[in-house]
């Protein structure tokens, strides 16, 4: 998987009638350039957006939404400096390394099928998994299996070609490893490794056949210009999921006192991606809930969202798994697992 180089084609005309013709007709892509427009659009086209992006939703992807629970093995310690991320061992937040044992595991994806949930995805936090990890990986994913009907993810950092080779062996099917942000802006939030080992791994993963989960965060100091360069990144990734997350400023981390993304802004920045991703499975995740609240969630969903993480995230609340699920069935729009349907 090489990255493509990203083709800026000109607008002519109105940026939303551009792209009812290229993205809701034709199912093409905008390009970067024509995502900063989208961007840029004023406050009072934001509802015209929104419903664009979800006439794109529907029209490539269906009324199916994809529900997913995920929890955390290995939680803080992390070598890494993710400067929004209060797991990193180098910065003096309130987490603190800890593990769970594999009973506690399948436990949490029972709990997690019960929701009507069809994904479980198990993260840790850490560089990238060692023996011991791997092993207890297994351990819990068989153990799942045993009892649980349930479709296995994992996000374990970044993998050697033996580690894909060892994980796809397992049966995991769909692997997270987000690129956080745009390649421009990636130095200023990572220093301990590269974008572009980030992308190898993503690689690897995509020609072992297990399905790329990528996405980022917003709200981390980024321009317009590099928000609209991530979602080219994307695009050109082709990934089958991007979970989008919101800055959730962390007390003791480098981006604790970043201003939350305004609900606008956020939900504008939702409805651009879908516009550059029409197919792909686009996920809410962390920190919508202190950005968009509960008016904003259904915004969302209705602006071209077609998958939540529900209950809580790996180190803050997330919304009741029950308000999703009566939202979603409010909405009309079936839980289903969609890998096999866009």
């Amino acid at each position: 998987m090489t990255q493509a180089p990203v083709v800026s084609e000109p607008t002519t005309g109105d940026i939303l009638d551009v792209a009812r013709a290229q993205v809701l007709d034709r199912g093409e892509p905008l390009s970067r350039d024509q995502v900063l427009e989208v961007l840029r659009l004023p406050e009072e086209r934001l509802i015209e957006l929104l419903q664009l992006a979800h006439d794109v939703r529907m029209r490539w992807c269906g009324p199916e939404v994809e529900v997913e629970g995920i929890i955390s093995l290995k939680t803080g310690g992390c070598p890494e400096d993710c400067h929004f991320c209060s797991q990193s061992g180098l910065f003096a937040s309130p987490v603190r390394s800890a593990w769970i044992d594999i009973p506690s595991l399948v436990e949490a994806a029972k709990q997690t099928a019960k929701t009507g949930a069809t994904e479980f995805c198990i993260v840790a936090a850490v560089r990238g998994p060692d023996k011991r990890l791997l092993s207890q990986v297994a351990a819990g994913i068989e153990a799942i299996r045993n009892e649980v009907d349930i479709q296995i993810a994992c996000s374990l950092g970044m993998l050697t070609q033996e580690q894909v080779d060892q994980l796809k062996d397992m049966g995991v099917h769909r692997y997270n490893h987000n690129l956080e942000t745009a390649r421009s802006h990636f130095p200023n939030v990572v220093t301990t490794h590269t974008w572009e080992e980030r992308w190898d791994t993503l690689r690897m993963v995509r020609d072992a056949g297990m399905e790329v989960c990528c996405g980022g965060i917003l709200g981390m100091g980024e321009s317009l210009e590099q928000r609209a360069e991530f979602a080219a990144d994307l695009a050109s990734l082709e990934p089958d999921e991007v979970p989008l997350n919101f800055l959730n400023p962390r007390p003791g981390t480098p981006f604790g006192d970043l201003d939350v993304l305004p609900a606008s802004e956020a939900l504008r920045s939702v409805a651009a991606f879908r516009l550059a991703l029409p197919r792909t499975i686009l996920r809410f995740a962390g920190g919508r809930e202190i950005t968009l609240g509960d008016l904003g969630a259904q915004q969302g969903i209705l602006g071209g969202i077609n998958a939540v993480i529900v209950g809580n995230y790996l180190t803050t609340l997330g919304r009741p798994a029950e308000d999703d699920l009566d939202l979603l069935s409010d909405l009309s729009m079936p839980i289903k697992a969609l890998n096999d349907s866009i």
